[in-house]
């Protein structure tokens, strides 16, 4: 399925629930052809924003030889060194420094783009010319480690947009077998992938569209067995939707899935994938309690539109049930009215 670059960039934004992030940072995505290119395009405009408005400093520490003594002495690596013949120590000291870890993943993160051979020559140029505007900072080998070390606050919150971006860069970024070289591989091709973007997509979207008019969460739901060995409930597997969305009259739960093909076919004849409807039963069946919001819950199975658009509805006891599709391709607007048009 061919997702346009203009709605993959309203998708991650919406995932990463940085949609006034993407609001500022302003990228036409006219004339971007692959996604790195688009990756590569909101890096350049985010980083610009940055040096405008100035980077991330903060007290980082040193441990360097220094004429006489700077900070703490580090007695046992001056007498190692030999360093106090040529009247020098080696001190431990902290100075106030940009070069801190998330500009150290941005700037190399942007130096690693410099050597992927498919992203636009203009682009790399852009980025040449923003690496001159920075000052010193560290280049390190990005590893999954870094991007779980990094801590935002209120004054560089914008910083987790940035993050974002070169952490799926990092993702997908890999070594070619030219020297040094490297190619970025297409996620929209991953299933996997997108699977989690898609999920998260939808939450964040009725999260933040229909905020006031329903309370958006992942709900626990427990299965509702007796037991007679109170320990035998250990065993249970818990369930968790993917999306329940609720108020004070209506209880929706959304359960997305994302597949090559919608439907399953067997003798050629198309079904919906009967594990799909087994899972969305069981969200219903087992939080029926307690309020007639609960026994009158609808459920509703979410799929990206693959070759055709499919609008089923049945309904079990009290619950009505939908199978419904999105289509990706289709303008932004439309699949904004698309996305409220199955919940209101």
């Amino acid at each position: 399925m061919a997702i346009p670059i203009e709605n993959i960039y309203y998708l991650l934004s919406y995932s990463w629930n940085m949609l006034d992030e993407k609001n500022r940072v302003r990228v036409s995505t006219d004339g971007l052809t692959n996604l790195i290119d688009l990756l590569a395009k909101v890096l350049i405009n985010s980083t610009r924003i940055l040096l405008k408005r100035g980077i991330e400093q903060s007290y980082v520490e040193y441990e360097t030889e220094v004429v006489g003594i700077k900070g703490k002495l580090a007695v046992s690596e001056t007498f190692k060194a030999n360093t106090l013949d040529r009247q020098r120590t080696i001190c431990r000291f902290d100075e106030f420094s940009p070069d801190v870890l998330l500009n150290q993943i941005l700037v190399s993160t942007l130096r690693q783009l410099m050597f992927v051979k498919t992203l636009d020559r203009g682009l790399k140029e852009e980025i040449r010319y923003l690496l001159w505007m920075f000052p010193e900072i560290r280049q390190i080998e990005v590893t999954k480690s870094h991007f779980l070390r990094v801590r935002l606050n209120r004054n560089n919150r914008f910083y987790g947009f940035v993050i974002n971006v070169c952490e799926l860069i990092y993702e997908n970024l890999l070594p070619s077998e030219k020297e040094g070289g490297r190619y970025f591989t297409d996620f929209t091709r991953d299933e996997v992938k997108m699977y989690r973007l898609f999920e998260n997509f939808i939450f964040n979207f009725y999260k933040i569209e229909l905020k006031g008019l329903y309370k958006v969460r992942r709900e626990s739901i427990s299965w509702q067995f007796s037991f007679e060995d109170l320990s035998h409930s250990n065993f249970i597997p818990g369930m968790m939707t993917d999306i329940t969305l609720e108020n004070n009259e209506k209880k929706i739960i959304i359960d997305t899935k994302y597949y090559q093909e919608t439907l399953a076919e067997r003798f050629e004849r198309k079904k919906i994938k009967s594990a799909n409807l087994y899972q969305l039963f069981s969200y219903l069946l087992n939080q029926e309690k307690d309020t007639s919001k609960n026994k009158n819950a609808t459920g509703i199975l979410l799929y990206p539109k693959i070759e055709e658009d499919y609008n089923l509805s049945y309904k079990y006891n009290t619950h009505p049930i939908f199978i419904r599709t999105i289509n990706l391709n289709m303008r932004w607007d439309m699949i904004d009215k698309r996305l409220r048009e199955i919940i209101l």
